[in-house]
């Protein structure tokens, strides 16, 4: 069996935990809490103030009060508050549940770059992190393909429409920074930056920022996210339709956009027929990720989804077709139970 049904106990916890998230999320980012304390002196009196930044990214500073000790009390009683992790109880009660956690090193970084809005400018998170968080999102627990050592972030660029402000502003690289994870970003030979970090101490460090394809096959800097991204060819399939989950780990949880779960499972597919032999081991991983979520669909009355997203790879051209089908036959090979017209019928 590819995956087991999480109890019901769980799938509860997780829906409950998911909703949570996306209100203190959204409560925060909104109401600009996300600051601190300064006291300036004014005519040789001392006033407190809290600065944040806005959607814009520029200082605000909102008056709290004069230096007095009822003033005082009150920053000590908000610090206090927002330094409760009110997240992590529901949480843990999640994963002692059975919902699938995220490895602390790399929750750490997908919720720090939550946390300077990185999903609210529009971006995805793919790779196995986002195959753990569909599982969690379905109410299942994977059986093969989860295993990775890096994270996958992918951004729609120009080529998905997003309703997000405009002028909405995210710098990735001072977010990185800030965690003092010893991230470093990878330069290209012609000295431009390209669309990856990593701790050159640690394997486990590394993140990835990928695009969909352009004409030069070069990283391309967002302006709005002070970040490089790599193009990556039939990377849009799965920027398209994208939808929202929760990431879990023991210190909290945080929500992100993933991939819509059938158009993951055939860009799986397609990137197969796209992958050199050098990187076998990383084929196979694409293939039981995408062997899992057909599992899912023929098991819980889907197949009909899987196919709309099927066919619609299969319209855009030869390319397209030529590495699904490849993807295809491999995956049967494997899994040969998945031979099912529901699935691949036209």
């Amino acid at each position: 069996m590819r995956y087991s049904e999480l109890p019901l106990s769980a799938q509860t916890a997780y829906a409950e935990l998911f909703e949570q998230t996306r209100y203190f999320e959204l409560s925060n980012a909104l109401a600009g809490l996300t600051g601190s304390f300064q006291k300036l002196t004014r005519k040789k009196q001392d006033y407190w103030y809290f600065a944040y930044r806005d959607l814009d990214q520029k200082v605000r500073m909102a008056y709290v009060g004069p230096d007095e000790p009822r003033v005082q009390a009150l920053m000590q009683r908000f610090e206090s508050l927002r330094n409760t992790n009110t997240l992590a109880p529901p949480s843990k009660v999640a994963l002692t549940l059975g919902c699938a956690s995220t490895p602390p090193k790399h929750f750490r970084m997908i919720k720090r770059l939550s946390e300077y809005g990185f999903f609210r400018a529009g971006s995805i998170l793919i790779g196995s992190h986002a195959f753990l968080a569909m599982g969690n999102m379905l109410g299942v627990r994977w059986s093969d393909g989860a295993a990775t050592l890096d994270v996958d972030f992918a951004h729609a660029g120009d080529n998905v429409s997003v309703a997000l402000p405009g002028n909405l502003n995210i710098d990735v690289h001072d977010a990185l920074t800030s965690l003092e994870m010893g991230l470093l970003p990878i330069t290209q030979f012609n000295g431009k930056l390209g669309g990856q970090y990593r701790n050159p101490q640690d394997q486990e460090l590394r993140l990835d920022f990928l695009t969909s394809n352009n004409r030069s096959g070069l990283p391309v800097h967002i302006a709005n996210l002070n970040v490089a991204l790599q193009p990556l060819k039939f990377m849009e399939f799965s920027l398209e339709k994208s939808t929202q989950s929760c990431v879990i780990g023991n210190a909290g949880a945080c929500v992100v956009n993933i991939p819509a779960p059938e158009r993951y499972a055939v860009h799986k597919l397609i990137v197969y027929g796209e992958r050199p032999i050098s990187e076998r081991t990383k084929s196979t991983k694409d293939l039981l990720q995408a062997a899992s979520l057909i599992s899912y669909f023929v098991g819980n009355g889907q197949s009909a989804l899987f196919n709309a997203a099927w066919q619609d790879a299969l319209s855009r051209g030869k390319g397209w077709q030529s590495r699904a089908m490849q993807g295809m036959d491999a995956l049967l090979k494997m899994a040969p139970d998945l031979d099912d017209q529901r699935l691949w019928s036209n």
